[in-house]
């Protein structure tokens, strides 16, 4: 059977950043070009000949924004014909969560006219089917935090368990059970408490800094855990 085919291959690199301050947010890159010209998407674009997937999404990423970073995870194949108004267009979608203020200086360039963190709850509307394709990037997000300790590069070094609640609460956009949640990531082993207070903020007693434990950290990143929020 005799066949023709016409398809294009992209990427789009989903960058979500977090910070004590902000809570969520998404970097986005407003068009430069048409298809819809001025209209704000995630950043992307097609990959070339003898190119990687990997370093096409790297590419495109430091190109539109600015940032670079090494590793993103595979999200999902989005490939409805009618996608991209201009041709078939196939694009392989990438995630991962990073902390926002190592990213704070950005740089929009060969087709994007500019790129912003957006709030996680306040977005624009999308080019494309993005929406459609943020929307997965965030139910996999919420998904992991049940099979995978996430916060390592996100908190401080130092930090006051509030400081992960929170991180937590706002990944998945509601309050938590403070006792419940305390005790489950305690039985897990990834956090040591430290004989250091946090500073007063407020009423009441300062409780004391936790850190991470690297070791038991890392060894659940990799096994994975069963941990019901």
């Amino acid at each position: 059977m005799k066949s023709t085919q016409n398809i294009k291959i992209a990427v789009d690199a989903i960058v979500f950043g977090y910070s004590k301050d902000d809570g969520v947010s998404i970097l986005l890159i407003k068009r430069k070009y048409p298809p819809f010209e001025g209209k704000w998407a995630i950043p992307g674009g097609f990959v070339l000949d003898n190119e990687p997937l990997e370093e096409a999404f790297q590419r495109e990423l430091l190109e539109e924004t600015g940032v670079k970073i090494n590793y993103l995870e595979q999200l999902y194949t989005f490939g409805d014909p009618k996608r991209d108004p201009r041709k078939r267009v196939i694009s392989v979608a990438y995630f991962g969560l990073v902390k926002s203020s190592q990213f704070q200086k950005l740089k929009a360039s060969t087709d994007a006219a500019e790129a912003k963190w957006f709030n996680f709850a306040k977005l624009p509307k999308l080019a494309f089917d993005h929406r459609r394709i943020l929307q997965m990037a965030i139910e996999r997000l919420r998904s992991k935090l049940t099979y995978q300790p996430i916060g390592f590069n996100l908190l401080d070094k130092k930090f006051p368990f509030s400081d992960l609640e929170h991180l937590y609460a706002t990944l998945l956009d509601r309050p938590l059970d403070r006792r419940n949640f305390k005790k489950k990531v305690m039985a897990l082993g990834i956090l040591d408490e430290l004989n250091e207070k946090a500073k007063r903020s407020g009423a009441g007693r300062p409780g004391n800094l936790f850190q991470f434990n690297k070791a038991t950290y890392n060894k659940l990143l990799k096994q994975g855990m069963h941990f019901e929020i």
